[in-house]
């Protein structure tokens, strides 16, 4: 009796090691795509390495695309849910939204469907707020950094407020176009990211 219950407790703490494991899917632009960099180097791949080092199974999945909007992350979205069945989704969409100067309504539309079909597959939700330069006018970049508050509440889902927290706007941790994260910054990227991410594993 005693082997056999030796035996139980050793499966089923095998069971729940293996439920603990799951994926993290990336859905993304360029920032998340690393642009210009070896993806290596990559704020994505180091957090695959912090899993790891931290003794987390999870699988990290990078589905972002350079120049991606928040309609084409919603369109590839169902088959991304379907292949991947990620127990954690982290959207990082929005930013070349602005930059088009795009409707704030409906990238907050996109943006709330998007977290709707991945609570539908059961995977929890992180949100990657983000900002516009200036330049933009006070009145479309104020409405534009709403949004994702805005969108992280009514859902209520965790929101880091500002993805390029201590990045934007710091020239030696950008890339000579002023708008790519540099090698640099990768580091501080998963930072901004971790403390939110890690109670969702």
């Amino acid at each position: 009796m005693r082997v056999w219950l030796m035996s139980a407790g050793l499966a089923l703490m095998c069971m729940a090691q293996g439920a603990a494991a799951g994926t993290v899917l990336i859905v993304g632009d360029s920032i998340s795509a690393a642009f210009g960099l070896d993806t290596r180097l990559g704020w994505v791949s180091l957090l695959q390495q912090r899993l790891e080092h931290e003794g987390f199974d999870d699988k990290v999945v990078n589905a972002s695309i350079s120049g991606d909007t928040s309609a084409g992350g919603q369109a590839r979205l169902p088959a991304l849910l379907a292949e991947h069945k990620p127990a954690v989704v982290v959207l990082e969409l929005g930013g070349n939204d602005g930059l088009r100067g795009q409707q704030t309504s409906q990238l907050q539309q996109n943006l709330a469907a998007m977290i709707q079909q991945s609570k539908e597959a059961g995977a929890k939700v992180l949100l990657l707020g983000m900002r516009l330069p200036p330049n933009y006018g006070v009145r479309y970049t104020t409405a534009f950094a709403d949004v994702f508050p805005n969108v992280a509440k009514e859902h209520d889902i965790p929101l880091v407020p500002f993805f390029l927290d201590g990045i934007g706007g710091v020239p030696e941790l950008m890339q000579p176009d002023g708008i790519h994260p540099a090698v640099g910054a990768q580091g501080k990227l998963l930072e901004n990211v971790w403390p939110t991410l890690k109670p969702l594993l």
